[in-house]
């Protein structure tokens, strides 16, 4: 989908995020979890402003800079009804002026509740796919940009998540971004060595951040049941992002914690719901029940196992997503109190 890598290098971004985000301490949590003072620091990519915020917004600067490179009026993209890429995809087509089609794996909403209700508010045309997996979404996409290119209109096709190569470049930046940080808050020695914890759904985050670093063995993907090859899919990502860049392949074998997501991809999960708590509880972080709580409880699992022991810092990037919590399937499930 899109163009050529070399395209999307040449176009460059579009400002959309506000950068750089926040590195900020946790260590009550860190405590919580039998870490040290300073071996547990959040990146705070919820607070890129776009739309409520999150991730999406570094990875659409790239996308939408190639897509007005090509002279595209329509964005199209597609995601789980809960998407937040979706949501801000949105957002950044009425940012520059373009039309926006999204194709949502779900049957209709009768009753918006979440993002949902932000894909209405940000107008965007909402294609209701039924229950689609991983790969047919991506043919629904295609779909969607065969009828608008039969319309006569130029639309620009975005993979789920935005997880082309363009679209993980940005986290090459995001990689450069925080060990810049990490070199003032933990010194050169534990910029060099720290441990990015991010969720895994399409895997175009943990590629460009493999990518950035250039190890592997520096990123922990926590997978949510959203793509059923990310084992696959995420070092080949990489290695292409990396070349991209101008970079390295990234050395050491990528690690993926794939017992997090239960019963499937949005699945409320007991280990979800105490990594909600314990961020919330100590540190006023708000996670979210699809993406960042299940990275979470990832996290929670690898410190607790001696996968993480603290002796390098350990970074939970912040994808974002708060808007879930306020769907119907969630708010209940988070009012009920353990």
């Amino acid at each position: 989908m899109g163009a050529p890598i070399a395209d999307g290098v040449r176009a460059g971004r579009v400002s959309l995020a506000h950068l750089p985000t926040p590195l900020e301490p946790a260590d009550r949590l860190g405590a919580a979890l039998g870490l040290a003072p300073g071996a547990l620091w959040v990146k705070r990519d919820d607070c890129t402003g776009l739309a409520g915020g999150g991730n999406k917004a570094r990875k659409l600067e790239y996308l939408c800079a190639e897509a007005l490179a090509q002279g595209c009026d329509t964005l199209v993209t597609g995601g789980g009804r809960q998407s937040n890429h979706v949501r801000m995809t949105a957002a950044a087509a009425n940012r520059l002026g373009l039309a926006c089609t999204v194709v949502l794996a779900s049957d209709v909403a009768t009753r918006p509740t979440g993002n949902v209700v932000l894909d209405h508010l940000l107008g965007a045309e909402l294609v209701w796919g039924g229950d689609l997996d991983y790969y047919g979404t991506e043919a629904a996409i295609e779909g969607v940009g065969e009828r608008l290119r039969s319309e006569g209109r130029r639309p620009y096709l975005m993979p789920v998540g935005g997880a082309s190569v363009t679209g993980a470049l940005a986290y090459v930046a995001g990689a450069k971004e925080l060990e810049a940080q990490l070199r003032d808050a933990a010194g050169r020695e534990g910029a060099d060595a720290a441990v990015v914890v991010v969720a895994d759904g399409s895997g175009g985050t943990h590629a460009g951040l493999a990518a950035g670093l250039g190890d592997h063995g520096r990123v922990l993907g926590v997978d949510v049941g959203t793509r059923p090859d990310l084992t696959e899919q995420v070092p080949a990502k990489a290695a292409e992002v990396a070349s991209a860049a101008g970079l390295r392949p990234p050395v050491g074998a990528c690690v993926i914690d794939r017992e997090r997501f239960g019963a499937g991809y949005g699945v409320p999960t007991d280990e979800c719901r105490e990594a909600l708590d314990l961020a919330a509880r100590l540190e006023g972080l708000v996670l979210d029940p699809v993406y960042t709580g299940k990275a979470m409880a990832g996290l929670v699992a690898a410190v607790r196992e001696g996968r993480l022991d603290g002796r390098a810092p350990v970074v939970f990037l912040h994808t974002g997503g708060m808007p879930a919590l306020f769907a119907s399937r969630y708010a209940s499930w988070i009012t009920q109190r353990p």
